[in-house]
């Protein structure tokens, strides 16, 4: 009889289990989707901070060459009387 009672609550036990991990299996499927767009973002996000590397690379590029500029354009005006 005792056996029987063991068993009944371990069966009830591994229902009451299975409805508590059944939601969260049926929502794999859509996390997985949820986890692929969000590494999609963060490789899109990968190759515009790249991007915007270059280009401040090649502003500061720019900006040396206007002071250089700048310069020069000041020693033509001191040459002039």
């Amino acid at each position: 009889m005792i056996l029987w009672i063991i068993l009944g609550v371990a069966l009830f036990s591994l229902v009451v289990l299975g409805l508590a991990v059944r939601p969260v299996l049926a929502r794999v499927p859509e996390l997985y989707r949820a986890v692929r767009r969000l590494m999609l973002k963060q490789e899109a996000l990968e190759r515009l901070q790249a991007k915007a590397e270059a280009l401040q690379e090649r502003s500061l590029a720019v900006a040396e060459k206007a002071g250089e500029a700048a310069d020069q354009v000041a020693v033509i005006r001191a040459g002039k009387p």
